[in-house]
């Protein structure tokens, strides 16, 4: 009979755990009868946990232990919108355009309603490294990406048939310091702006797109974005003890294994040492990293397979932030065979046939869910079971 170990990921806590080892060896079973399933509860011994009861947690009401500085409404109300401009751009030019009456064929005599500041952007073109320099980022090429962005959107034409001259300069202008940081923050730019010098760009690009000085209202805008913004920003601050609480092991796990992880190998290793051979691991994400430091570290001759999904060891190995492998020093030839399976769609799983092709081979398997549920599908897919059933001993 094999045995198969199952090593958990981030944040699993009891009544979670006994769930999730039920589903895993029903799906285990269906595929391979002859295999009894271990499980191995790292998290309970060497989790992270809140040893201070949260008190590094800043209070609800917004303000630090001690302090007396009052949650400031107007900035968080304005953060919220800016997370949305940066998740959407165009969001306040489609807003306001969505008013605009249908536009039919232009008059020979009459120019286009968005002529004007289309012109006044594409002079823009010329100086984008500026951009750049107003809003402290690196030097990038985001500036003119964020500038033809815009020239190349429907939204502006529309929005130009609806707002007058000033409002369309100020939209357009925060439209393209939104897409401009969305970009940079996208490529891993190392610098971000103060909503100050973000503000102060802003203003800059206003007049230089023909619009009013600082401080104008933009009317209907405003008042949309605001009515449709969830105010998720503020929403979070106000909840932060609690989503800080609730999420912390997920969290919490990884930096605790990364920076004190021994405690967690030898205990898998432990585990291991006392099953018949042969075994098999069977791991997700965390316990993916936990088992290959683990087959790294010690010799486990009756492992005869280690099977992760979902894992972030081989990006840890690639990036040198794998504790037990530096790159690109090979895996010791007592590693077992190592079938590595990924979601397509999961942003925390990675590949890791390409890094370990004479150990590795890598499985591609969609749950058909979108980040992060594809991250936690993998012990529902019947399919995950049938190929690891086909490789036991």
């Amino acid at each position: 009979m094999t045995t198969v170990v199952f090593v958990h990921g981030t944040g699993v806590r009891e009544p979670a755990l006994t769930a999730l080892i039920s589903r895993v060896d029903d799906g285990l079973h269906r595929a391979a009868p002859h295999a009894r399933l271990v499980a191995c509860d790292w998290g309970s011994a060497h989790g992270a946990t809140l040893a201070a009861n949260g008190a590094s947690i800043p209070t609800d009401d917004g303000r630090h232990r001690g302090g007396d500085a009052p949650a400031n409404t107007a900035a968080e109300a304005d953060a919220a919108e800016w997370e949305l401009l940066y998740t959407d751009p165009f969001a306040e030019l489609r807003l306001i355009g969505a008013g605009a009456a249908p536009s039919g064929p232009v008059p020979p005599h009459r120019s286009p309603a968005d002529a004007a500041i289309r012109r006044r952007l594409t002079d823009l073109l010329a100086d984008s490294g500026e951009l750049e320099s107003m809003l402290r980022l690196t030097a990038t090429p985001h500036g003119e990406q964020a500038v033809r962005a815009l020239l190349d959107a429907p939204e502006l034409a529309e929005a130009a048939e609806a707002a007058e001259a000033g409002t369309l300069a100020e939209l357009t202008a925060r439209a393209l310091v939104a897409h401009l940081l969305a970009d940079a923050s996208d490529t891993g730019d190392p610098l971000s702006p103060t909503a100050e010098n973000r503000d102060a760009a802003i203003a800059v690009l206003t007049t230089r797109l023909g619009g009013r000085p600082p401080g104008s209202e933009r009317g209907p805008a405003r008042l949309l974005l605001r009515a449709v913004t969830p105010l998720a920003s503020r929403a979070a601050v106000r909840r932060r003890s609690a989503i800080t609480r609730a999420t912390h092991p997920a969290a919490g796990d990884v930096l605790r294994y990364l920076a004190r992880g021994d405690a967690h190998r030898a205990h898998l290793a432990d585990l291991v040492g006392a099953q018949p051979s042969p075994v098999v691991l069977l791991c997700h994400s965390l316990g993916g990293i936990i088992a290959v430091d683990t087959l790294v570290t010690r010799s486990l001759p009756h492992v005869t397979l280690l099977v992760t999904a979902g894992s972030q060891a081989p990006f840890l190995y690639e990036t040198g932030a794998l504790p037990s492998l530096r790159y690109p020093q090979p895996l010791p030839p007592s590693f077992p065979t190592w079938l590595n399976i990924y979601d397509p769609r999961d942003l925390l799983a990675f590949a890791a046939q390409p890094l370990f092709p004479a150990h590795a081979t890598d499985l591609p398997l969609s749950s058909g869910q979108p980040f992060p549920h594809a991250h936690s599908a993998y012990w529902t897919n019947p399919a995950l079971y049938q190929a690891v059933g086909g490789r036991l001993p």
